[in-house]
């Protein structure tokens, strides 16, 4: 190993998750965490699958392909191959780019599109895996980021970061040094160089296709990460605990404005795998608790719009600012993520799926008219219970006749505590990949994902992710 080797600091919390990385095992993860793994890596491949298609992913597909000739890594959903970083940055792009994929809440962190794209190019092109070489690694990156995610709290969002962008580059590393073999110094080099890179503006969200390609650009950033040190380049091996230049200290502008106990708090023992929800609607993770909420009420006292006067949601004050605010018709990105339109998408069609965000709906006047009639409020109750509640809401529908149906929710449908079953992901899985692959390719898939310990090399998937030709 090149380079200084890191300090002997036994409280250094960026070593302990060097070393939790570089010694997990597939014996030491659960069956019930291996279980849930497998559902959370074929949702976020269906994503991925489905974003293959979207303007801003070809936009990409076709750029990069053009910038050099290098052609070993597969583009999901499509027969392209670009090169490992170039395919890495389109495929997260692709699993982030219809807000489809998995969230978890409390680290603020859409896990999948961050860890897999890498993690699944070094078992294309950097390390022949077998299905349980390849579990045990996601595990290492669907690990580490939600952690870093709680270590800055929801500040970090309401500092206007992307937190999906800044944290998830240490998710990538962590997946991607693990599946290449990495030692705990040459993974603590991995987590310092990826770490370095981490940027992403929630500015972003307004409109923009940028916003889809952050997910993408972290998961680059953890595969250039893990490339580099494994081959003896050095990193910041105090990257979290740094007391200037640090992550934490940077990017929370602060001495105290986060926790590096949650770094490496359960490593091992306590798995945030389980805690990562899947989502069921097309839009942001902040809109589904009010979208279910509104959902209950309409099941037992249906309303017409008529009958409507108007929707109070009451929310933590990282909802209000991240989508609460008035909506401008800005294009997908900024439909998806805005509450008053997302409600409002909901009471004129009944779902708020991939076929409610066609173009023509981004200027529908019904729906920006009847957005209008929906206020999101700041409780300053909700905010005070922390990061792990901020998708609580409390919402009251306000009728013409004067009566108020009121409805709370801490979780959507899909959440830790209400996680969805095998055959619901199953069936998105269908939905979103039957476009673009066949019947049987979807079931080849569906298999090798749910018995992934059984595959002995993971280039078998890697071929099963790759479209035929048009």
């Amino acid at each position: 190993m090149h380079g200084r080797d890191h300090p002997d600091v036994s409280t250094s919390h960026t070593r302990r998750i060097a070393e939790f990385v570089a010694r997990l095992t597939y014996d030491d993860i659960p069956p019930q965490v291996r279980a849930r793994i497998k559902l959370l890596i074929l949702d976020a491949i269906g994503c991925g699958i489905y974003g293959a298609c979207q303007p801003w992913c070809t936009i990409l597909q076709d750029t990069l392909g053009a910038l050099d000739e290098t052609r070993t890594t597969t583009v999901w959903g499509t027969p392209l191959r670009l090169s490992s970083p170039h395919a890495t940055l389109v495929n997260g792009t692709q699993v982030q780019g219809f807000e489809l994929d998995d969230v978890h809440r409390q680290g603020v962190l859409h896990v999948g599109a961050v860890t897999l794209p890498a993690l699944i190019a070094v078992s294309e092109g950097h390390a022949r895996l077998s299905g349980s070489d390849f579990l045990t690694a996601a595990v290492a990156g669907y690990e580490i980021g939600p952690r870093v995610g709680m270590c800055m709290g929801q500040e970090h969002i309401g500092q206007g970061w992307h937190s999906g962008a800044t944290v998830g580059v240490f998710a990538a590393a962590a997946g991607a040094a693990r599946g290449l073999g990495l030692d705990a110094v040459q993974t603590m080099h991995a987590l310092g160089i990826a770490g370095t890179q981490s940027a992403g503006l929630m500015a972003a969200q307004y409109g923009s296709m940028v916003k889809r390609m952050h997910a993408g650009r972290s998961s680059q950033s953890g595969l250039y990460g893990a490339l580099l040190a494994q081959n003896g380049f050095t990193g910041i091996i105090d990257v979290f605990e740094a007391p200037y230049g640090g992550f934490c200290t940077t990017f929370s502008r602060s001495t105290d404005l986060f926790d590096l106990a949650e770094l490496s708090a359960g490593l091992g023992e306590r798995f945030e795998t389980m805690r990562i929800a899947l989502k069921f609607y097309s839009c942001v993770a902040s809109n589904h608790t009010s979208l279910d909420a509104i959902r209950a009420i309409q099941e037992r006292r249906p309303f017409g719009l008529q009958e409507l006067a108007k929707i109070v949601i009451r929310g933590s004050q990282v909802t209000v600012d991240h989508v609460g605010w008035r909506y401008r018709p800005e294009g997908l990105t900024s439909a998806q993520l805005n509450l008053p339109y997302c409600v409002a998408t909901l009471l004129l069609e009944g779902d708020v799926f991939v076929d409610q965000f066609k173009p023509e709906a981004f200027y529908d006047p019904a729906r920006m008219e009847l957005s209008k009639r929906v206020e999101v409020a700041h409780d300053p109750a909700i905010t005070a219970l922390g990061s792990k509640f901020r998708h609580k809401v409390s919402v009251e529908v306000h009728l013409q006749d004067g009566s108020i149906e009121q409805e709370t929710r801490e979780q959507p449908r899909g959440g830790e505590d209400a996680f969805a079953s095998e055959a619901e992901i199953i069936d998105k899985f269908t939905k979103l990949s039957r476009a673009t692959i066949p019947e049987a390719q979807q079931a080849d898939l569906i298999e090798m994902i749910l018995n992934m310990e059984s595959l002995p090399d993971m280039r078998a998937l890697t071929q099963a992710l790759r479209a035929r030709s048009s």
